[in-house]
């Protein structure tokens, strides 16, 4: 399982230099103004009169088809999905439309020191564990040193690196120190889960975090776990003495009795299974099974409903990773010459229905986002490391090779990519494209999803023609987790998620140290100085002047560099919901997930219009 990414929120009014007094506030926004004012009554896009009740039947969203452990923080095993969401709490929570900011949840306030280099959180007195033990700044100090210790997921560390340490100044207080400055870091450590030191405890005593498995956790959140059944689904059942039902960041929330969370092997039965009425929201991102497949007499009769939700997410930069590991990956040069090999306009006709616009870089729908030429600014962060970096990066932003418009085609981007071929050293001759020392260019894609073989045959025949053989190997997710964490692989598809605001979790993606540390999200194997060195300017930032050049900057390197070869993505929310059992308030929030905004904010239908439930 990738990291589990809960909303980065955090509380504070001041955060300024030298001799500015720190405040304690309701609130805190990274660079504007919040949206809601202290003493709010709750988010605009929540019902606070919603009745609780009922249930909500809902599809996993994982790609395993069983879960094993109740842990969803380390490395070995399959939680079973939205544990984290529903279960574990944090100190600060991110509402659905805003970004960059939040709202205190465990925390009542929080005050970030003049020199940003240290926040302190109060806890609320009010905030319980499920087994009514108090939530106390020993247990918030107990999840951060797990959570960034050897036997926890990788990716922790790295989003802690920049942590000192969290200290307890009394019960109901937390102090986290930072080695520098970083207007971030108290977002970071306010959206961290949040578990009793007593999860695990055996006899009094603490088990080893990575021997956690199936022991229920002790947490604070909304629901607990209900009837299971391994390998079928599981039921979250709502805590009836929940603590925070009566807050502003709650009001409206959580009102489903029950949300299941069912499981099926393969698409073709989970789409079946939809038809049939057996749960009740599902989101697709199948493009053939959204324009064909998604109807029947529950459409015909308004039970189900089949609609698109536009939101303001950033695109995302889902992609094929070329792991530079290994040594025929090596050459920009060659991963130029694959990207070129890849028609997506015939893909997106004859495969999407044109349903999905293309990735073009890493910040695509943000501010982020690098167009044009270098401004100067960008210019002066690039200049240090010239000749360390692709020439590219000096000129116009990176652009997806096409093969539409006037005199582009396949044949013209596939001559192209066999010069940068020749240019690396590999030449065709004896069937095959080969190096200097006759080794030929063989690839594998690797993939744990069924069908995966149709979206990646159409590049397999292109890069056939340039003597390039990708071999397509299928293997169950577990195998293909352990071969992921072990970077044991080519070529896969990863689709990362795009942010508003940059930071520590570019570290994971993309810094050096992350590239040797098993288990990280660095799969293309990124060790660039220059890199490294835009990140820390990112994590740096201090106003948006300073932050928006750094990540132009570092998008152009990491596209021209041609670790990836973008793929695509979508614009909006597709799903399918049962109008009749449920209901929501409209509009959706712009930078709502979708399964979280119905599980969060949707409410038990009233049934059949003139009939019964």
């Amino acid at each position: 399982m990738r990291l589990c990414t809960v909303a980065l929120a955090a509380l504070v009014t001041v955060v300024g230099g030298a001799g500015i007094q720190a405040q304690a506030a309701h609130g805190y926004a990274l660079w504007d103004d919040l949206k809601y004012p202290e003493g709010f009554t709750a988010f605009d896009y929540v019902n606070p009169a919603a009745p609780k009740g009922g249930e909500l039947r809902l599809v996993s969203n994982l790609r395993y088809s069983t879960f094993d452990k109740y842990n969803p923080f380390t490395l070995k095993g399959s939680p079973p999905a939205y544990l984290a969401d529903l279960m574990f709490e944090t100190l600060l929570v991110t509402p659905m439309d805003e970004t960059a900011s939040g709202y205190g949840l465990l925390a009542e306030d929080v005050e970030v020191a003049p020199d940003r280099k240290s926040v302190i959180f109060k806890l609320r007195p009010q905030a319980r564990f499920h087994d009514g033990s108090p939530v106390e700044a020993t247990d918030v100090k107990h999840s951060f040193d797990t959570l960034r210790g050897p036997l926890a997921m990788p990716q922790y560390a790295t989003l802690l690196h920049e942590v000192e340490d969290a200290q307890v100044l009394d019960r109901r207080t937390v102090r986290f120190r930072f080695k520098q400055p970083n207007r971030e870091l108290p977002l970071t450590v306010g959206s961290l889960p949040v578990f009793s030191r007593h999860w695990g405890a055996k006899d009094g005593k603490p088990k080893p975090f990575d021997q956690i498995v199936t022991d229920t956790p002790i947490v604070s959140g909304p629901y607990r776990i209900g009837p299971v059944r391994f390998g079928r689904d599981i039921t979250y059942v709502r805590d009836p003495n929940y603590w925070g039902r009566e807050l502003n960041v709650r009001k409206g929330a959580a009102n489903f009795e029950r949300i299941t969370v069912k499981i099926y092997k393969d698409s073709t039965a989970r789409l079946e299974a939809l038809k049939a009425g057996e749960f009740d929201f599902m989101s697709f991102y199948s493009a053939g099974d959204w324009a064909r497949r998604v109807n029947g007499r529950r459409f015909d009769s308004g039970e189900l409903v089949k609609k698109e939700f536009a939101h303001k997410h950033p695109a995302g930069y889902q992609s094929y990773v070329l792991n530079t590991r290994r040594p025929q990956l090596q050459d920009a040069r060659v991963r130029e010459a694959l990207g070129l090999a890849l028609d997506y306009e015939w893909m997106n006709r004859q495969l999407f229905y044109r349903g999905y616009p293309r990735v073009k870089d890493l910040f695509g729908n943000t501010q982020c986002e690098a167009t044009g030429l270098p401004s100067e600014a960008e210019q002066a962060l690039l200049a240090p490391w010239s000749g360390k970096v692709p020439d590219a990066v000096f000129g116009p932003m990176y652009q997806p090779p096409t093969t539409e418009g006037e005199g582009r085609s396949l044949r013209d981007n596939l001559r192209q990519a066999r010069e940068l071929l020749s240019q690396a050293g590999w030449t065709y001759r004896d069937g095959a494209l080969r190096n200097a020392q006759g080794q030929p260019m063989e690839l594998t894609y690797l993939d744990s999803r069924e069908g995966g073989i149709r979206t990646v045959s159409p590049w397999m025949r292109n890069l056939q023609k340039l003597g390039v053989r990708l071999n397509f190997q299928s293997v169950d997710f577990a195998l293909y987790q352990q071969r992921m964490d072990q970077f044991d692989f080519d070529v896969i598809t990863i689709n990362f998620q795009g942010t508003h605001n940059p930071g520590q979790e570019m570290l994971e993606y993309f810094g050096s140290k992350a590239a040797g540390t098993e288990g990280s999200s660095n799969f293309p194997g990124v060790k660039s100085p220059a890199v490294d060195d835009l990140l820390a300017r990112i994590l740096r930032a201090t106003s948006k002047d300073e932050l928006l050049p750094a990540c132009h900057a570092l998008d152009r390197v990491i596209m021209h560099s041609h670790y990836l070869i973008p793929q695509w993505t979508l614009s909006g929310h597709r799903l399918v919901y049962n109008a009749w059992r449920t209901e929501h308030k409209s509009p959706m929030p712009p930078y709502a997930l979708a399964e979280q905004w119905a599980m969060f904010t949707w409410w038990a239908g009233r049934g059949k219009p003139g009939g019964s439930p």
